[in-house]
């Protein structure tokens, strides 16, 4: 079972996700927070693999919950995926730096907020091709010279150019049609990938792939 844990200060939310998740053979809701500090308290006590985390929440807002979960060895296999009212909230972008595994929009499909989170379990994140390219984007603009840090060296050349794929918003499909492997394989180098750089999933991936400087802003064409 995947046990979902769930952070929205609005009852009806919390309700309605409950309801659609409950209802699902592989998911069960453990419990409900109504802001940061109380989800904080939750997670230690109930131990979820994933939390739905409304981004703004009195006491404690999620971009500040997820900050300090993620900061946690004792958290590190929670996966977070934050709510939002618009895609394109202004504390998306810097809910992915945190450590974020991705976002939903709170009108998303049921069949969609299922699927994600059966996703971000599996290591996957960021959970929309559409989604991941606007974040990108976004990270590109706002990305700085990087430093030459030696972030890169524990990978193998093919390793790096998945990495490089994955910065670029592609999924394993993509990157297995692109170098001409299976999509098991490209997944394989992604998950070694994930592991030699201590990514806690996909899109601390897409991250790192851009402070590292092995993709760089203008390559998204």
């Amino acid at each position: 079972m995947i046990r979902v844990l769930l952070a929205d200060d609005q009852l009806l939310v919390r309700a309605g996700f409950r309801a659609l998740l409950d209802a699902q053979p592989d998911i069960e809701v453990v419990g409900e927070a109504a802001d940061g500090e109380e989800a904080l308290l939750a997670l230690r006590d109930l131990c979820p693999d994933v939390v739905l985390m409304d981004i703004r929440m009195p006491v404690l807002d999620g971009l500040a919950a997820t900050r300090q979960i993620t900061e946690d060895p004792r958290l590190s296999a929670v996966k977070v995926v934050m709510l939002t009212t618009f895609e394109l909230d202004e504390y998306v972008f810097e809910a992915i730096r945190c450590g974020a595994s991705g976002f939903l929009v709170k009108d998303t499909e049921p069949e969609e907020l299922v699927r994600a989170v059966r996703a971000v379990v599996e290591g996957d994140a960021l959970l929309s091709p559409g989604v991941t390219r606007r974040l990108i984007a976004e990270f590109a603009a706002r990305s700085k010279e990087p430093a030459a840090d030696g972030t890169l060296a524990p990978l193998t050349e093919r390793e790096r150019e998945v990495m490089a794929l994955v910065g670029l918003g592609m999924s394993n499909e993509e990157i297995a049609r692109r170098l001409v492997v299976s999509p098991l394989t490209a997944k394989t180098h992604v998950s070694r990938t994930m592991v030699k750089l201590g990514a806690r999933d996909r899109a601390q991936l897409v991250v790192l792939a851009y402070e590292s400087g092995l993709v760089r802003p203008g390559w998204l064409g």
